[in-house]
């Protein structure tokens, strides 16, 4: 496998317009898709394991009926499975744009391959995903409902998958890409902008790490901040990167390594 694996999310935000139920950023998805085909062609050792958030499809849903929490009613059966079915169709538009950019893309929809217990992955068998990466495709994976032997049901976010994910193909780079420039310090003001992020720095930005300023149900920036700071102490070899893909170029720029955003490293 190459040493050149990257891990990258783009993010609900960005490929969706949050603010509108089951709205899709067509024009953005394409252009991102593009920028993606075009690191590939750049970099034939590039291999990437390439994730998406669900946005304005899942996020209504979920949290209507709070199926992150867990799911054990009839009527919250009823919303995992609405839940799946916009998440579904969210990844049938990013497959769609791949495609157009001649990407050999194949999605792996975490409802069919993985169990959860207590809101975090409990086995994922990843023979099919691995064969994936050995013969030159690109995995997609995306937030979505998963069966949990004690919740019932729940959401699992990209960043849940990619957590887990890292402990069993070793990547270089989580990349996270949204429609912020990077990590504010000062949330919602955004007046101050973290060029890194480090876990003896995370007790001096913690304050102002913010949310979602849209419907998230699975825990906006400081989670994901969080995260991230959990990982690359646990693989030192790994850096982290949240920054806009809004900036066309920057997708491209930081699959070749380029500092951009705010990096979150060891």
């Amino acid at each position: 496998m190459s040493r050149k694996l990257v891990f990258l999310k783009l993010g609900g935000s960005l490929i969706t317009d949050k603010n509108q139920a089951h709205t899709a950023r067509l024009d953005v998805l394409e252009r991102l898709a593009m920028e993606i085909a075009a690191a590939r062609m750049d970099d034939r050792d590039l291999q990437i394991v390439l994730g998406h958030g669900s946005g304005s499809f899942g996020h209504y849903p979920a949290s209507k009926y709070q199926t992150r929490q867990g799911v054990k009613t009839a009527e919250e059966w009823a919303g995992f499975v609405e839940v799946w079915r916009k998440a579904a169709d969210l990844n049938h538009l990013v497959l769609e744009a791949l495609a157009k950019a001649n990407l050999p893309a194949l999605a792996f929809p975490p409802s069919a391959m993985v169990i959860a217990r207590k809101g975090r992955v409990a086995s994922w068998k990843l023979d099919t995903l691995l064969k994936a990466l050995e013969k030159e495709l690109l995995p997609v994976i995306y937030g979505d409902v998963v069966f949990d032997s004690e919740l019932g049901g729940t959401i699992l976010s990209t960043e849940d998958l990619f957590t887990h994910l890292v402990y069993h193909i070793p990547a270089t780079q989580l990349l996270l890409a949204g429609i912020e420039p990077g990590v504010w310090s000062d949330f919602p003001k955004n007046t101050r902008l973290l060029q890194e992020i480090t876990p003896g720095s995370l007790s001096l930005v913690k304050a102002g790490l913010g949310g979602s300023s849209a419907t998230d149900v699975t825990g906006g920036m400081a989670e994901k901040v969080r995260q991230v700071l959990s990982l690359v102490e646990s693989f030192p070899g790994l850096k982290g990167s949240i920054f806009s893909g809004e900036i066309p170029g920057n997708i491209q720029r930081a699959l070749h390594g380029e500092p951009i955003g705010t990096t979150i490293h060891s």
